[in-house]
C-alpha cells in the first residue's frame, strides 16, 4: 500500500505543477516554448528527460540484461545527439527563431516542403508518445493490478491534464520534478543496491560471459544501427528542437545540450550496469523487459519500490508530453498558422491542437499490438527523410526548394522499400533510405539553376506570441 500512495502522490504533484504551469503560461510563446525563459538547470533538466523515456530507462535496463555494458549503445546515441544540437546547431536555430522542423524547412524551401515535414514529424512524434502511454499503462498494470486499457488510461489522463493546462510551462516544471526523481531512483538508489546485491564487479564477472563486459558485446552492427537511427533522428527530434528553444540564451543553450548529453550518456551506462546486475540476481526471467521492475521488487524495500517506480513512470511521462506537444506544435505552427494568419495561433489554439493530438495518442495506444512496428516505421522515415534537408537547409548554401523535396521522397520511397525487402526490424531501410535522400539532395541541388538556390528567411515578426484571445 506504501508504494501505491507514493506513487499516487507522484501524480498529485504532477498535476500541481500542471496548475503553476498554467498559470505561466499567458501567451503562445509561453505555451509552445516557455517563453524562451529557462535557465541552466531547469534547461538541462528539460532535455535531459525527453531523452530518457521508458525506452531508455526500462528498455536500458533490458538491453544491459542480454548483453551487459554495451546494452548502453542505444542510450549513448541519443546523448550524442542531444550534445550535437547544442554543438552544431544551437546558435543557428535560436537566431533564426526557429520553432519547429518544418518551420526551418519551410523558410528555406517553401510551403509543399514544409507541409511534407509537418506529415513526417506529427507522425513521428504522435507515435513514439503513443509507445509512451502503453509504456505507462504497462507499470501501472504491474503495481496496481489494473486492466491494460485502464492503466493507459490513468496514465494519459494525468499527463493530458498537466500538459493542456499549461503547455511547455507545465510540461517544464513536471521535467524539473521528473528529473530529480529519476537522478535519485537510478543513481542513487537502485545502482548500488543491484550492484551489492549482484557480489560486486568481481562476483559479476565471474558469473557471466566476458561479452557482458565488453564495450562491443550486443554486436557492432547493432551499434551502428542505434547510431544511424538514433544519432540523426534525435538531432531532427521534434520534442529535443522544442527544448532547445526554450533556453534564455545561446549559451544556455549551448552548455546545457552539452551537459545533457554527458548527464544522458551516464544515465545510459547506469540502466545498462542495473541490467547487468539484474542478469545475476534473476538469472531466469522469461521477458527482459521485466528486469526494472523485477529487479526494483527484489532488492527494494516498501516505499523506496516505490519511488523507484514512481522514476520509471517520470520517464516515460516527461517523453511522452514531450512529444505530443511537438506534435501539437507544428499542427499549430506549420500547418494552421500559414492558413489563418499569425493572429489566429492562440494559447487556446495550442491548447484544442494539444487537445486533439492527446486524444489521438490515447486511441492508437489501444491498439497497442501495432505500436512497436508503427514506431519503427516512424523512427526510420524520420531519419531517412528530414535529416539531410534539415542539415542542407542549415548548413549548405547550394541547396533548392526542388532538392529538399525530392531528397524527401526519395528518402520516404527508398526507407519503405528495404522495409518490404528486408523487414520491418532490419538496418537497412534507414540506411539505405538515408543515403538516397543524400545522393538526391546533392544532385538535384547541384544541377539547379543559381537562381532557383533559397537563403533560409528570417523570423516572423513577434514569432507566436499572440496573446491568448
Amino acid at each position: 500500500m506504501t508504494d501505491k500512495l507514493v506513487i499516487v502522490l507522484y501524480f498529485v504533484v504532477m498535476l500541481g505543477a500542471g496548475y503553476a504551469g498554467m498559470r505561466r503560461s499567458r501567451d503562445a510563446e509561453d505555451f509552445t516554448v516557455a517563453g524562451r525563459r529557462l535557465g541552466p538547470f531547469m534547461y538541462t533538466s528539460a532535455m535531459s528527460t525527453v531523452v530518457l523515456g521508458g525506452a531508455s530507462t526500462v528498455g536500458g535496463v533490458s538491453l544491459g540484461y542480454q548483453y551487459g555494458v554495451s546494452g548502453m549503445a542505444l542510450v549513448l546515441a541519443l546523448a550524442c545527439g542531444i550534445t550535437a544540437i547544442g554543438l552544431l546547431m544551437s546558435k543557428k536555430l535560436l537566431r533564426a527563431g526557429i520553432y519547429t522542423v518544418p518551420d526551418l524547412i519551410g523558410r528555406r524551401f517553401g510551403i509543399s516542403a514544409r507541409h511534407l515535414a509537418s506529415v513526417i514529424v506529427v507522425f513521428y512524434s504522435l507515435m513514439v508518445g503513443v509507445s509512451q502511454i502503453v509504456a505507462i499503462g504497462t507499470v501501472l498494470n504491474v503495481v496496481f493490478g489494473l486492466s491494460p486499457t485502464v492503466a493507459a488510461l490513468a496514465g494519459w489522463a494525468v499527463i493530458t491534464v498537466y500538459s493542456v493546462a499549461g503547455g511547455m510551462w507545465s510540461i517544464t516544471l513536471t521535467d524539473v520534478i521528473q528529473f530529480v526523481i529519476k537522478t535519485v531512483g537510478i543513481f542513487v538508489i537502485l545502482l548500488p543496491l543491484s550492484l551489492h546485491r549482484a557480489g560486486g564487479f568481481g562476483h559479476m564477472q565471474a558469473r557471466l560471459p566476458h561479452s557482458f563486459f565488453s564495450p562491443v558485446g550486443i554486436g557492432v552492427g547493432t551499434i551502428l544501427a542505434y547510431f544511424l537511427l538514433f544519432f540523426f533522428g534525435f538531432m531532427i527530434d521534434q520534442g529535443n528542437w522544442q527544448r532547445l528553444f526554450t533556453a534564455r540564451s545561446e549559451k544556455v543553450a549551448f552548455y546545457g545540450s552539452i551537459a545533457s548529453g554527458v548527464y544522458c550518456a551516464l544515465y545510459g551506462l547506469a540502466g545498462a550496469l542495473i541490467g547487468t546486475g539484474a542478469r545475476v540476481i534473476l538469472p531466469t526471467l522469461a521477458n527482459p523487459d521485466n528486469a526494472y521492475a523485477e529487479l526494483a521488487r527484489k532488492v527494494l524495500p516498501v516505499g523506496i519500490f516505490g519511488l523507484v517506480i514512481a522514476a520509471a513512470l517520470a520517464a516515460t511521462m516527461s517523453c511522452a508530453s514531450g512529444l505530443l506537444i511537438g506534435a501539437s506544435t507544428v499542427l499549430t505552427n506549420d500547418v494552421y498558422r500559414p492558413l489563418r494568419g499569425e493572429r489566429a495561433v492562440s494559447v487556446r489554439a495550442n491548447r484544442i491542437a494539444l487537445g486533439a493530438v492527446c486524444v489521438a495518442a490515447l486511441l492508437v495506444s489501444f491498439a497497442s499490438g501495432s505500436v512497436v512496428g508503427t514506431v519503427t516505421v516512424a523512427a526510420d522515415l524520420l531519419a531517412a527523410a528530414l535529416f539531410v534537408p534539415a542539415m542542407g537547409a542549415l548548413f549548405w548554401s547550394r541547396a533548392s526548394r526542388t532538392a529538399a523535396v525530392a531528397s524527401m521522397v526519395a528518402g520516404a520511397a527508398g526507407c519503405v522499400v528495404f522495409m518490404v525487402v528486408d523487414g520491418l526490424y532490419a538496418n537497412e531501410p534507414v540506411m539505405y533510405g538515408g543515403l538516397a535522400s543524400l545522393v538526391v539532395f546533392l544532385a538535384v541541388g547541384a544541377l539547379m539553376p543559381a537562381g532557383s538556390r533559397t537563403d533560409l528567411a528570417p523570423a516572423p515578426v513577434q514569432p507566436a506570441s499572440v496573446a491568448s484571445e
